[in-house]
Parts: structure tokens; sequence; C-alpha cells
């Protein structure tokens, strides 16, 4: 892990050093409850390994993470039972679009109706 990595809350989380009600685990990704849910529904869908951002993820093997992140994001929504009415997922690159995190990771949001344009 990298220095910055070492200092990730997200990375924490995946190593099991900072609690978190985890949904899901896989060995490349990890779905946990957002502690501020926006929605009836809000888990965090995470790379196991550290990444920074969408555009952090560069390159096939970035291209493949970013694959299997939404796969495994579309799984948990089933296991969530959010397929029938639907889900959203978001992710955020950068302070201006509210990614808190310097890790890359998707906001599942489900339960309710969604609203257009967010933000």
């Amino acid at each position: 892990m990298s220095s910055a990595a070492a200092d990730c809350i997200f990375c924490r989380i995946v190593a099991g050093e900072i609690p978190a009600t985890v949904v899901r685990r896989s060995p490349d990704a990890v779905a946990f409850r957002d502690l501020d849910p926006r929605a009836p529904t809000h888990v965090l869908v995470i790379p196991s390994a550290h990444v920074g951002a969408v555009r952090d993820a560069t390159g096939p093997e970035g291209e493949a993470l970013l694959g299997r992140l939404l796969q495994f994001a579309a799984e948990v929504a089933t296991e969530l039972g959010l397929d029938a009415g639907g889900y959203r997922l978001v992710t955020n690159t950068g302070p201006d679009a509210g990614q808190s995190v310097a890790h890359l990771h998707l906001h599942l949001l489900g339960g309710r109706r969604m609203s257009w344009p967010p933000g």
C-alpha cells in the first residue's frame, strides 16, 4: 500500500482496521453501508486496491477494474432487492464534484424515486 493509501479511510475499511457494515465482499471490491445515507439504500462500492478516482483507473487494468466494479455494484443491487424499482450509481471525481475520500467509490442509491438533474 502506498503512503497515500495507508492514510486512506477506505483502504483501512478494506483491511478491517475500521469497522463498517459490509454488505458484500469479493477479492476485487467491498460494498458497505454509507454512514450518511441519502436514500433508504445507500451503499458504497469500492475497489479493494487503492485507486484515487475514476480518472486514475487507466489502461487495460483500469478498464477491467471499472467493469468489475460496475458488475459488482449491479450484483449488490440485485441482492438488496433494488432491481424492480431501479437504482442509481454515482461516482464523484474531485472536490468540486463532491468527492470527499480520495479512493474510487460508487454510490449505490435506491429505495426511493430519484430526481433529475442531480446535484
